[in-house]
Protein backbone atom coordinates (compact mmCIF):
# COMPACT_ATOMS: atom_id res chain seq x y z
CA UNK A 1 0.00 0.00 0.00
CA UNK A 2 2.91 2.32 -0.71
CA UNK A 3 4.61 1.81 3.02
CA UNK A 4 8.51 2.40 2.62
CA UNK A 5 8.94 0.04 5.79
CA UNK A 6 6.65 -2.60 7.36
CA UNK A 7 7.11 -5.12 10.33
CA UNK A 8 4.24 -7.69 10.66
CA UNK A 9 2.97 -9.99 13.32
CA UNK A 10 1.91 -13.30 11.09
CA UNK A 11 -0.32 -15.04 14.20
CA UNK A 12 -1.00 -12.04 16.47
CA UNK A 13 -4.20 -13.04 17.94
CA UNK A 14 -2.58 -15.91 19.86
CA UNK A 15 -4.89 -18.80 18.57
CA UNK A 16 -1.91 -20.56 17.54
CA UNK A 17 2.26 -20.15 19.02
CA UNK A 18 4.20 -18.08 17.03
CA UNK A 19 5.28 -19.71 13.43
CA UNK A 20 8.86 -20.88 13.84
CA UNK A 21 11.32 -19.29 11.36
CA UNK A 22 11.52 -19.58 8.07
CA UNK A 23 7.89 -19.18 8.55
CA UNK A 24 6.15 -16.33 10.82
CA UNK A 25 7.12 -12.80 9.92
CA UNK A 26 9.59 -9.80 11.81
CA UNK A 27 7.66 -10.60 15.67
CA UNK A 28 7.87 -14.20 14.78
CA UNK A 29 11.87 -14.16 13.90
CA UNK A 30 12.32 -11.98 17.29
CA UNK A 31 10.58 -14.29 19.33
CA UNK A 32 12.80 -16.83 18.18
CA UNK A 33 16.49 -15.18 17.76
CA UNK A 34 17.35 -15.70 21.26
CA UNK A 35 17.57 -19.23 21.55
CA UNK A 36 14.59 -19.10 24.28
CA UNK A 37 11.46 -20.38 21.88
CA UNK A 38 10.91 -23.62 23.46
CA UNK A 39 10.81 -21.92 26.85
CA UNK A 40 8.19 -18.81 25.48
CA UNK A 41 6.19 -21.35 23.73
CA UNK A 42 5.61 -23.72 27.23
CA UNK A 43 4.84 -20.32 28.56
CA UNK A 44 2.47 -19.54 26.12
CA UNK A 45 0.44 -22.34 27.06
CA UNK A 46 0.63 -22.14 30.31
CA UNK A 47 -2.86 -21.12 32.33
CA UNK A 48 -2.75 -19.89 35.48
CA UNK A 49 -5.02 -20.16 38.19
CA UNK A 50 -8.01 -19.88 38.86
CA UNK A 51 -9.97 -21.60 36.12
CA UNK A 52 -13.80 -21.16 36.33
CA UNK A 53 -14.22 -22.79 33.00
CA UNK A 54 -14.19 -18.97 31.35
CA UNK A 55 -14.48 -20.01 27.52
CA UNK A 56 -10.74 -18.86 25.58
CA UNK A 57 -9.57 -17.41 28.76
CA UNK A 58 -6.55 -17.66 30.99
CA UNK A 59 -3.94 -15.75 32.41
CA UNK A 60 -0.97 -16.22 30.68
CA UNK A 61 2.33 -16.89 32.16
CA UNK A 62 4.31 -16.06 29.10
CA UNK A 63 6.16 -12.88 30.54
CA UNK A 64 5.04 -9.19 29.56
CA UNK A 65 8.55 -8.21 27.75
CA UNK A 66 7.94 -11.10 25.18
CA UNK A 67 4.13 -10.13 24.69
CA UNK A 68 3.30 -8.58 20.99
CA UNK A 69 2.26 -5.82 22.84
CA UNK A 70 5.01 -5.15 23.93
CA UNK A 71 6.94 -5.90 21.01
CA UNK A 72 4.60 -3.56 19.34
CA UNK A 73 5.47 -0.70 21.61
CA UNK A 74 8.88 -1.17 21.52
CA UNK A 75 9.33 -1.44 17.64
CA UNK A 76 6.99 1.87 17.33
CA UNK A 77 8.90 3.77 19.55
CA UNK A 78 12.35 2.72 17.75
CA UNK A 79 10.72 3.45 14.10
CA UNK A 80 10.47 7.23 15.52
CA UNK A 81 13.41 7.61 17.08
CA UNK A 82 15.13 6.25 13.94
CA UNK A 83 12.67 8.71 12.01
CA UNK A 84 12.65 11.82 13.86
CA UNK A 85 14.11 14.14 11.49
CA UNK A 86 11.38 13.24 8.98
CA UNK A 87 7.95 13.41 8.44
CA UNK A 88 6.74 10.10 9.02
CA UNK A 89 3.32 8.08 9.03
CA UNK A 90 3.43 4.72 11.35
CA UNK A 91 0.63 2.71 12.07
CA UNK A 92 1.03 0.74 14.91
CA UNK A 93 -1.45 -1.53 15.10
CA UNK A 94 -1.81 -4.09 18.10
CA UNK A 95 -3.19 -7.63 17.68
CA UNK A 96 -5.16 -7.18 20.91
CA UNK A 97 -7.72 -7.06 22.57
CA UNK A 98 -9.40 -10.39 20.78
CA UNK A 99 -10.05 -13.94 21.60
CA UNK A 100 -8.68 -15.64 23.35
CA UNK A 101 -8.69 -13.51 26.49
CA UNK A 102 -5.25 -14.58 27.56
CA UNK A 103 -3.64 -11.24 29.03
CA UNK A 104 -0.40 -12.13 30.98
CA UNK A 105 0.34 -10.98 34.70
CA UNK A 106 -0.23 -8.75 36.27
CA UNK A 107 -2.05 -6.82 33.65
CA UNK A 108 -4.67 -10.01 33.47
CA UNK A 109 -5.21 -9.39 37.37
CA UNK A 110 -5.48 -6.15 37.11
CA UNK A 111 -9.69 -5.85 37.31
CA UNK A 112 -11.21 -8.13 40.08
CA UNK A 113 -13.94 -10.17 38.13
CA UNK A 114 -16.28 -9.08 40.85
CA UNK A 115 -16.15 -5.61 40.28
CA UNK A 116 -16.74 -5.62 36.66
CA UNK A 117 -19.86 -4.56 35.13
CA UNK A 118 -22.31 -7.31 33.21
CA UNK A 119 -24.16 -6.72 30.59
CA UNK A 120 -27.90 -5.67 31.48
CA UNK A 121 -29.55 -7.77 28.64
CA UNK A 122 -27.53 -11.13 28.02
CA UNK A 123 -29.98 -13.77 26.91
CA UNK A 124 -30.45 -14.55 23.58
CA UNK A 125 -33.63 -13.67 22.31
CA UNK A 126 -33.23 -14.79 18.59
CA UNK A 127 -37.07 -14.92 18.15
CA UNK A 128 -37.26 -10.99 18.45
CA UNK A 129 -34.48 -10.78 15.74
CA UNK A 130 -34.45 -10.55 11.81
CA UNK A 131 -33.88 -13.78 10.46
CA UNK A 132 -30.08 -13.74 9.89
CA UNK A 133 -29.08 -13.52 13.61
CA UNK A 134 -30.17 -16.74 13.74
CA UNK A 135 -28.91 -17.99 10.81
CA UNK A 136 -25.08 -16.43 10.85
CA UNK A 137 -25.04 -17.69 14.80
CA UNK A 138 -26.29 -21.41 13.16
CA UNK A 139 -24.94 -21.94 9.91
CA UNK A 140 -22.18 -23.73 8.76
CA UNK A 141 -19.22 -21.60 7.23
CA UNK A 142 -18.48 -22.81 3.56
CA UNK A 143 -14.61 -23.03 3.37
CA UNK A 144 -12.50 -25.51 1.80
CA UNK A 145 -9.63 -25.04 4.10
CA UNK A 146 -10.43 -27.76 7.11
CA UNK A 147 -8.09 -25.64 9.53
CA UNK A 148 -9.95 -22.45 8.96
CA UNK A 149 -13.60 -23.67 9.41
CA UNK A 150 -12.89 -25.56 12.18
CA UNK A 151 -11.96 -22.11 13.72
CA UNK A 152 -15.24 -20.54 11.90
CA UNK A 153 -17.15 -23.64 13.54
CA UNK A 154 -15.83 -23.25 17.46
CA UNK A 155 -13.31 -20.61 18.03
CA UNK A 156 -15.57 -17.64 16.58
CA UNK A 157 -18.81 -19.27 18.17
CA UNK A 158 -18.52 -19.57 21.97
CA UNK A 159 -21.30 -21.64 24.36
CA UNK A 160 -23.28 -19.77 26.50
CA UNK A 161 -20.96 -18.08 29.71
CA UNK A 162 -22.34 -18.20 33.50
CA UNK A 163 -22.56 -14.75 35.27
CA UNK A 164 -18.94 -15.77 37.36
CA UNK A 165 -17.65 -17.17 33.67
CA UNK A 166 -18.94 -13.71 32.17
CA UNK A 167 -16.72 -11.70 34.95
CA UNK A 168 -13.41 -13.69 34.09
CA UNK A 169 -13.68 -13.06 30.92
CA UNK A 170 -14.15 -9.27 30.96
CA UNK A 171 -11.88 -8.72 33.50
CA UNK A 172 -9.31 -10.69 30.95
CA UNK A 173 -10.27 -8.23 28.08
CA UNK A 174 -9.81 -5.06 29.91
CA UNK A 175 -6.35 -6.26 31.08
CA UNK A 176 -4.94 -6.79 27.64
CA UNK A 177 -6.94 -3.21 27.17
CA UNK A 178 -4.62 -1.91 29.87
CA UNK A 179 -1.72 -3.54 28.57
CA UNK A 180 -2.60 -1.73 25.05
CA UNK A 181 -3.01 1.49 27.14
CA UNK A 182 0.16 1.10 29.10
CA UNK A 183 2.53 1.19 25.73
CA UNK A 184 0.75 3.88 23.74
CA UNK A 185 1.65 5.70 26.93
CA UNK A 186 5.12 4.75 26.34
CA UNK A 187 4.56 5.75 23.08
CA UNK A 188 3.26 9.37 23.81
CA UNK A 189 6.23 9.59 26.24
CA UNK A 190 8.65 8.83 22.93
CA UNK A 191 7.41 11.69 21.33
CA UNK A 192 8.07 14.09 24.26
CA UNK A 193 11.48 12.23 24.42
CA UNK A 194 12.33 13.34 20.41
CA UNK A 195 10.42 16.51 20.83
CA UNK A 196 7.94 15.70 18.11
CA UNK A 197 4.85 16.25 20.62
CA UNK A 198 3.63 19.51 18.97
CA UNK A 199 3.69 18.39 15.27
CA UNK A 200 2.51 15.23 15.62
CA UNK A 201 -1.03 13.99 15.02
CA UNK A 202 -2.03 10.92 17.37
CA UNK A 203 -5.60 9.17 16.25
CA UNK A 204 -6.17 6.09 18.85
CA UNK A 205 -8.71 3.87 17.55
CA UNK A 206 -9.64 0.51 16.68
CA UNK A 207 -11.46 -1.43 14.03
CA UNK A 208 -14.80 -3.25 16.31
CA UNK A 209 -15.77 -3.86 19.48
CA UNK A 210 -16.47 -7.14 21.35
CA UNK A 211 -19.97 -8.40 22.15
CA UNK A 212 -19.15 -9.18 25.99
CA UNK A 213 -22.38 -10.66 26.95
CA UNK A 214 -25.01 -8.43 25.64
CA UNK A 215 -28.07 -10.03 23.89
CA UNK A 216 -26.46 -13.43 25.15
CA UNK A 217 -23.82 -12.83 22.25
CA UNK A 218 -19.79 -13.05 22.41
CA UNK A 219 -16.54 -11.78 20.34
CA UNK A 220 -18.46 -10.64 16.79
CA UNK A 221 -20.32 -11.23 14.00
CA UNK A 222 -23.46 -9.37 11.47
CA UNK A 223 -25.52 -8.04 14.34
CA UNK A 224 -24.94 -4.49 14.25
CA UNK A 225 -25.36 -3.73 18.45
CA UNK A 226 -23.59 -0.81 19.96
CA UNK A 227 -21.27 -3.12 21.99
CA UNK A 228 -19.72 -3.88 18.44
CA UNK A 229 -19.76 -0.81 16.41
CA UNK A 230 -19.70 2.30 18.78
CA UNK A 231 -15.53 2.25 19.11
CA UNK A 232 -13.19 5.20 20.65
CA UNK A 233 -11.55 7.52 19.05
CA UNK A 234 -9.19 9.83 20.33
CA UNK A 235 -7.14 12.52 18.26
CA UNK A 236 -4.38 14.76 19.54
CA UNK A 237 -2.27 17.35 18.15
CA UNK A 238 -1.49 20.55 16.61
CA UNK A 239 -4.79 22.23 15.98
CA UNK A 240 -6.74 19.84 17.86
CA UNK A 241 -8.45 21.46 21.34
CA UNK A 242 -8.02 19.95 24.11
CA UNK A 243 -11.39 18.49 26.42
CA UNK A 244 -13.39 18.17 23.36
CA UNK A 245 -15.80 15.68 23.11
CA UNK A 246 -18.24 15.19 19.78
CA UNK A 247 -21.31 13.94 20.12
CA UNK A 248 -21.78 13.50 16.07
CA UNK A 249 -21.83 9.86 14.81
CA UNK A 250 -18.68 9.43 12.38
CA UNK A 251 -16.60 6.49 10.74
CA UNK A 252 -13.29 4.83 10.91
CA UNK A 253 -13.87 5.44 6.68
CA UNK A 254 -13.06 9.11 7.78
CA UNK A 255 -10.16 8.89 9.20
CA UNK A 256 -8.33 8.48 5.57
CA UNK A 257 -9.66 12.25 4.43
CA UNK A 258 -8.82 13.33 7.95
CA UNK A 259 -5.02 12.37 7.49
CA UNK A 260 -5.41 13.90 3.78
CA UNK A 261 -6.57 17.17 5.36
CA UNK A 262 -4.16 18.07 8.26
CA UNK A 263 -1.31 17.38 5.14
CA UNK A 264 -2.57 19.03 2.89
CA UNK A 265 -2.20 16.46 0.23
CA UNK A 266 -4.92 15.88 -2.12
CA UNK A 267 -6.67 12.90 -2.28
CA UNK A 268 -6.32 12.36 -5.90
CA UNK A 269 -10.02 11.14 -6.20
CA UNK A 270 -13.15 10.62 -4.32
CA UNK A 271 -12.94 8.25 -1.54
CA UNK A 272 -15.59 6.69 0.91
CA UNK A 273 -14.14 9.14 3.57
CA UNK A 274 -14.93 12.30 5.01
CA UNK A 275 -12.56 14.73 6.91
CA UNK A 276 -13.29 15.19 10.51
CA UNK A 277 -11.01 18.61 10.83
CA UNK A 278 -14.29 20.69 10.92
CA UNK A 279 -16.16 18.72 13.46
CA UNK A 280 -12.33 19.10 15.66
CA UNK A 281 -12.51 22.46 15.13
CA UNK A 282 -16.22 22.99 15.87
CA UNK A 283 -16.98 24.45 12.37
CA UNK A 284 -18.63 21.69 10.72
CA UNK A 285 -21.83 19.22 11.72
CA UNK A 286 -22.18 15.35 10.67
CA UNK A 287 -26.13 13.30 10.33
CA UNK A 288 -25.05 9.73 10.50
CA UNK A 289 -22.21 7.07 10.01
CA UNK A 290 -22.25 4.53 7.82
CA UNK A 291 -21.52 0.95 8.05
CA UNK A 292 -21.86 -2.33 5.99
CA UNK A 293 -21.68 -6.29 6.11
CA UNK A 294 -21.30 -7.93 2.71
CA UNK A 295 -19.92 -11.21 2.85
CA UNK A 296 -19.87 -14.63 0.89
CA UNK A 297 -21.20 -17.99 2.80
CA UNK A 298 -17.46 -18.68 4.00
CA UNK A 299 -18.06 -16.38 7.15
CA UNK A 300 -21.46 -17.99 9.29
CA UNK A 301 -22.55 -20.02 6.34
CA UNK A 302 -25.07 -17.40 5.08
CA UNK A 303 -24.41 -14.86 2.45
CA UNK A 304 -25.32 -11.12 3.50
CA UNK A 305 -25.36 -7.82 2.29
CA UNK A 306 -26.32 -5.96 5.25
CA UNK A 307 -26.27 -1.72 5.46
CA UNK A 308 -26.14 0.45 8.65
CA UNK A 309 -26.84 4.11 9.36
CA UNK A 310 -26.33 5.58 12.78
CA UNK A 311 -27.44 8.56 13.71
CA UNK A 312 -27.05 10.59 17.62
CA UNK A 313 -30.50 8.51 18.26
CA UNK A 314 -31.31 6.06 15.99
CA UNK A 315 -29.65 2.89 13.82
CA UNK A 316 -30.98 1.22 10.98
CA UNK A 317 -29.88 -2.01 9.17
CA UNK A 318 -30.98 -3.09 6.18
CA UNK A 319 -30.36 -7.03 4.51
CA UNK A 320 -30.66 -5.84 0.68
CA UNK A 321 -31.12 -9.83 -0.69
CA UNK A 322 -34.28 -10.34 1.30
CA UNK A 323 -35.74 -6.59 2.54
CA UNK A 324 -35.34 -7.32 6.19
CA UNK A 325 -34.64 -4.99 8.57
CA UNK A 326 -33.95 -3.77 12.34
CA UNK A 327 -34.55 0.23 13.41
CA UNK A 328 -33.74 0.70 17.28
CA UNK A 329 -34.61 3.77 18.03
CA UNK A 330 -31.49 4.91 20.90
CA UNK A 331 -33.34 7.57 22.28
CA UNK A 332 -36.37 5.58 24.29
CA UNK A 333 -34.25 2.34 23.89
CA UNK A 334 -30.39 2.35 24.05
CA UNK A 335 -30.69 -1.37 24.87
CA UNK A 336 -31.73 -2.24 21.28
CA UNK A 337 -34.43 -4.46 22.92
CA UNK A 338 -37.42 -3.63 20.36
CA UNK A 339 -36.82 -3.58 17.07
CA UNK A 340 -39.18 -0.88 15.40
CA UNK A 341 -38.83 -1.65 11.70
CA UNK A 342 -41.61 -1.60 9.67
CA UNK A 343 -43.38 0.16 12.67
CA UNK A 344 -45.76 2.76 11.47
CA UNK A 345 -45.25 4.80 14.32
CA UNK A 346 -41.50 4.90 12.89
CA UNK A 347 -42.55 5.30 9.56
CA UNK A 348 -40.87 8.52 8.84
CA UNK A 349 -37.71 7.76 11.19
CA UNK A 350 -37.04 4.45 8.62
CA UNK A 351 -37.60 6.31 5.61
CA UNK A 352 -35.34 9.20 6.67
CA UNK A 353 -32.71 6.46 7.65
CA UNK A 354 -33.23 4.39 4.62
CA UNK A 355 -32.56 8.12 2.22
CA UNK A 356 -29.17 8.07 4.52
CA UNK A 357 -28.75 4.50 3.41
CA UNK A 358 -28.99 5.25 -0.60
CA UNK A 359 -26.72 8.19 -0.51
CA UNK A 360 -24.01 5.79 -0.65
CA UNK A 361 -22.01 6.33 -3.69
CA UNK A 362 -23.06 3.57 -6.46
CA UNK A 363 -19.77 1.79 -6.71
CA UNK A 364 -20.35 -1.63 -5.22
CA UNK A 365 -18.07 -4.47 -6.73
CA UNK A 366 -21.15 -6.78 -7.98
CA UNK A 367 -20.59 -9.45 -8.24
CA UNK A 368 -18.08 -10.27 -5.55
CA UNK A 369 -14.78 -12.22 -6.50
CA UNK A 370 -14.87 -15.51 -5.19
CA UNK A 371 -12.47 -15.57 -2.20
CA UNK A 372 -8.83 -17.83 -2.88
CA UNK A 373 -9.22 -21.69 -1.36
CA UNK A 374 -13.10 -21.14 -0.52
CA UNK A 375 -15.59 -23.64 -1.50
Amino acid sequence: MGFQHVELVVMGHNRNLPQEPPGGMHYERWYYADGLGELKNKLYQTALPPDVGAAQTWHSALPVVWHNSTWTGNRTTEFMRENRERPFLCWASFPDPHHPFDAPEPWSRLHHPDAVDLPEHRTKDLERRPWWHKASLEGKPQLARPDLLAHREKGSRVPPQTDEQLRHMIANYYGMIALIDHNVGRILAALDEFGLREKTLVVYTTDHGDWLGDHGLLLKGPMMYEGLLRVGLIIKGPGVPQNRIIGAPVSTLDLAATFYDYCDVDMGGPLHSRSLRQLIDGSGTRDFAYNEWRLHPSRTGVGLDLRCVRTKSAKLTLELSSGAGELYDLASDPHEMDNRFGDPARRALQRELTDMIHSRPGDVIDPLPEPIGMA
